[in-house]
């Protein structure tokens, strides 16, 4: 029976410094107005954060009763925005939607736009966990990656985390970069390891299609290499108590883990604001998941109506179990099998064939309580959630590891 879980919030802030030449996510780089003194940015900030609170309002209605589990503030780099249009866009949340006690609100933040004043005030508008995107400690490395801030800027970042109170950080660190050997790659992680943030997502470089990197291609390791990094990085994250959950994310213990990627991870519910968000909600209403999308550009997210600028539409019941499996078997030790049922309203014999195969290929666990993908189902994790792609139509085109 179709059951609601838990309910997230995720909030796009769009705009950012410079574009990155690897990045496909929805970011627009903004003029910079420069004077003798400083450098101010060309952002419709209160606008924007209007939008926002009216976007929500209409979003409402689909989650009478319900409480916030989680809120995540990504970009773009959202830390451009002041704290105080934060706090009064947290107040608004906050008015109109309950928050659990232990709720977690993180927020990514750019080490090039680290002011010391700044996070302060973003820890005070109720902020209490930072991503902080540092990718690489290497200066060739973050020139490549088409970065702003330096080396120096990023363990200062890190350490002002600890210094302002933050519940918890993540360092966002990427791998497999261009012309990247073993010993670059483990010493980004060491760093990393030595600013003792409570959480490390690791993850490998991907050309993805729209970006400067995917037309120009730099010459990147070769498969021996990245297949060293990936197990030298591993055990070196292991040895100093970094507990991998997911494909790319690891914690120093479950407590610390992020709250807003696991329910995602395991198929939760959320709400999606801002210019290109996504959502995902159910309808017990209507019997039924859907799928919400706003307006992708900026400009035409803040203009004309504010109830023109979403679309609403159920996931097809035969796309569901590929949905559900695309989140659920990138953690280490997966979901209850119950879970399915629970949050898709299918029938596990919907799906019991293909777990059956799964399961005899040495991808599954044999465990009729949890649905856990094996080590050799991790390591050819494409190859098995490609297995649940019957029937499924999707009209986006869907990069199965490198989700955000």
């Amino acid at each position: 029976m179709l059951t609601n879980p838990p309910l997230s919030l995720y909030i796009h802030i769009p705009w950012c410094v410079r574009k990155c030449p690897y990045c496909d996510f929805n970011s627009h780089a903004i003029k910079n107005l420069k004077s003798d003194q400083q450098t101010e940015f060309d952002l419709p900030e209160q606008a924007y954060i209007d939008r926002l609170i009216e976007d929500l309002e209409q979003e409402l209605p689909k989650v009478w009763g319900r409480r916030l589990h989680s809120i995540f503030i990504g970009g773009g780099t959202p830390s451009l925005f002041s704290p105080a249009s934060l706090d009064r866009l947290l107040s608004a949340i906050r008015a109109r939607l309950p928050f659990e006690n232990d709720i977690e609100i993180t927020m990514e933040a750019n080490p090039g736009t680290f002011e010391a004043e700044k996070f302060r005030g973003f820890r005070q508008a109720g902020i209490n966990r930072l991503s902080i995107g540092v990718q690489s400690f290497n200066a060739t490395h973050l020139e490549q990656l088409g970065r702003i801030h330096n080396p120096e800027q990023a363990i200062a970042a890190a350490e002002f985390a600890h210094e302002a109170g933050y519940d918890s950080f993540n360092v966002d660190l990427m791998h497999g970069l261009p012309n990247q050997t073993v010993e670059q790659a483990l010493s980004d992680l060491e760093i990393a390891i030595s600013l003792k943030p409570h959480h490390i997502s690791w993850y490998q470089l991907t050309l993805e299609p729209n970006t400067l990197f995917h037309q120009q291609p730099p010459q990147l390791p070769h498969d021996e290499v990245l297949w060293d990094i990936q197990e030298a990085g591993q055990a070196l994250l292991a040895q100093h108590g970094y507990q991998q959950y997911e494909t790319s994310a690891y914690a120093k213990d479950a407590t610390l883990r992020a709250k807003h990627n696991l329910n995602y991870w395991r198929f939760g519910d959320y709400l999606g604001i801002g210019a290109g968000a996504h959502g995902k909600i159910t309808r017990l209403d209507l019997g039924e998941v859907h799928r919400t999308t706003k307006k992708r550009h900026p400009k035409d997210y803040l203009q004309g109506s504010v109830n023109e600028i979403s679309n609403d539409m159920p996931i097809p019941t035969s796309e569901l179990p590929f949905e559900f499996m695309l989140n659920a078997l990138r953690l280490i030790d997966g979901v209850p099998m119950s879970v399915f049922s629970q949050y898709t309203g299918l029938s596990l014999s919907t799906i019991q064939p293909t777990l059956q195969q799964a399961i005899d290929d040495g991808l599954i666990d044999n465990n009729p309580s949890q649905l856990k993908p094996t080590e050799k189902g991790a390591l050819f994790l494409n190859e098995l959630l490609e297995r649940f792609l019957i029937n499924y139509n999707s009209s986006e085109s869907i990069n199965i590891i490198n989700l955000s």
